[in-house]
């Protein structure tokens, strides 16, 4: 059995962001080929590892839009044989249910549930074209399995419990075919932006996003060989 990545396509979305950054040089550590959809240009140039060789980013890729998505899956699948599709993009909201207009509402299922039914469903269709099977890794979040940890945050909390369901089945739904799926659920994560937002909290007590990372890397590696439907707790001391 092969260990590490070593020639292996792979997407991660949202991969240009604080969690992401941590995944995509773990992931080009490990000897993978990284395609990474960007929105705006931006990204690109505050990205850490956007020299690598091994890093293929493409910008103004909108998740929500079906066509996009497709396309962009048809790009990376041109380039060799998919082998994972790691889908951390998403958004928060906090807000009590009085405070929330519909519109938000929508916005957090777009970004949270929508982007990884689309990104699950490309990927899904382009492993079936490499036929090897493969990996899918969503990100999920405690209140998506918990949904009691959710107060004041029913928006984005009803979106990752899309994401957690959508997990479950799927990973029922393409087990056969060799292609296996779960979501990593973290609590808050020890991130300069969360740091900013909640001064006096115990940071000591949050994941780091390198941890999370090693937790995506190993699900969507190939010594995953067993594990399916899982909404993995990444909680640290939380």
């Amino acid at each position: 059995m092969a260990t590490g990545f070593d020639g292996l396509h792979v997407v991660v979305t949202g991969g240009t962001g604080a969690l992401g950054t941590a995944l995509v040089g773990q992931l080009i550590e490990k000897g993978a080929v990284c395609h990474i959809p960007c929105f705006h240009e931006a990204e690109r140039s505050r990205f850490a590892h956007a020299s690598s060789p091994q890093v293929k980013l493409a910008t103004g890729v909108d998740l929500t839009d079906d066509n996009a998505v497709g396309a962009f899956y048809n790009q990376a699948s041109a380039a060799g044989v998919l082998w994972a599709s790691m889908h951390i993009a998403g958004g928060f909201m906090w807000g009590p249910i009085a405070d929330t207009t519909p519109a938000q509402f929508e916005s957090q299922w777009r970004m949270n549930a929508l982007t990884c039914w689309l990104c699950c469903r490309a990927a899904v269709k382009t492993m079936r074209t490499g036929g090897r099977g493969g990996r899918i890794v969503n990100v999920t979040s405690r209140p998506g399995v918990s949904p009691e940890n959710g107060a004041s945050m029913t928006a984005y909390t009803a979106a990752k419990a899309a994401v957690s369901g959508l997990t479950v089945a799927l990973a029922a739904e393409v087990a056969a075919e060799g292609i296996l799926v779960n979501a990593v659920a973290p609590s808050i994560m020890d991130t300069p932006a969360n740091r900013a937002a909640m001064p006096k909290a115990d940071f000591a007590t949050w994941p780091t996003v390198a941890d999370v990372a090693k937790t995506i890397c190993f699900l969507a590696s190939p010594e995953n060989t067993v594990t399916r439907g899982g909404l993995i707790p990444v909680y640290g001391k939380a």
